[in-house]
């Protein structure tokens, strides 16, 4: 499960989608880039189960980004 997502706007002008997020899964930090085509870019440590992760960051990111 992921826990203290966090995420931000790329750029000042917020009608320019992108944003830099973060996280905790399985008691380790993450961050990325979640661009406009849904794409994730890590910075840093991949998690291990990446397809399963990305899946629910794009839930979050449906729920509080795009609601």
């Amino acid at each position: 499960m992921i826990q203290h997502f966090s995420f931000k706007p790329l750029f000042e002008n917020t009608q320019l989608p992108g944003w830099s997020i973060s996280f905790f899964y399985q008691r380790e930090r993450y961050q990325a880039e979640y661009l406009k085509d849904g794409t994730i870019e890590w910075i840093g440590a991949i998690p291990s189960d990446e397809e399963v992760v990305k899946k629910m960051i794009h839930e979050l990111m449906l729920f509080h980004v795009y609601d």
